[in-house]
């Protein structure tokens, strides 16, 4: 068993470290997120099980931390990135696409056409702006 947990914690360790190399390598803040984001969940992670095999005391614990691990990351990598984007932090040239931008610019020319359809048939424009009411 002693086998298996050295193994994870030398995947978990190869995963800490492509992270680290990612962070630096990656050209702005959105890319730099995924890449550590990815890598410290799953290198976290995967130390976290090693730890499983390695340390049969602190199994309820390992399991806590994985869990914590796996909920709370995608969650703080999702709002900072979404802070980010909101204050106004720019995409890297490199960066092929912004389907956040699209999708955003595209909701508000469907709301902006939809006040101007209800504004031309004589509906109140609040009643418009209200989605899924």
């Amino acid at each position: 068993m002693t086998v298996v947990g050295e193994i994870l914690m030398l995947i978990g360790s190869i995963f800490l470290f492509l992270g680290s190399l990612g962070l630096v390598r990656m050209p702005d803040v959105y890319n730099r997120l995924q890449t550590g984001t990815k890598a410290s969940t799953l290198g976290a992670m995967s130390i976290g099980l090693s730890a499983i095999f390695l340390l049969p005391g602190a199994v309820g614990k390992a399991i806590l931390l994985v869990v914590f691990i796996v909920l709370a990351n995608p969650i703080a990598s999702n709002t900072i990135g979404r802070s980010a984007y909101l204050s106004g932090i720019r995409l890297s040239e490199k960066s092929v696409s912004d389907a956040w931008g699209a999708q955003a610019s595209g909701e508000a020319g469907m709301i902006e056409g939809a006040a101007a359809d209800a504004t031309s048939t004589g509906a109140a424009p609040e009643a418009t702006d209200k989605k899924g009411a």
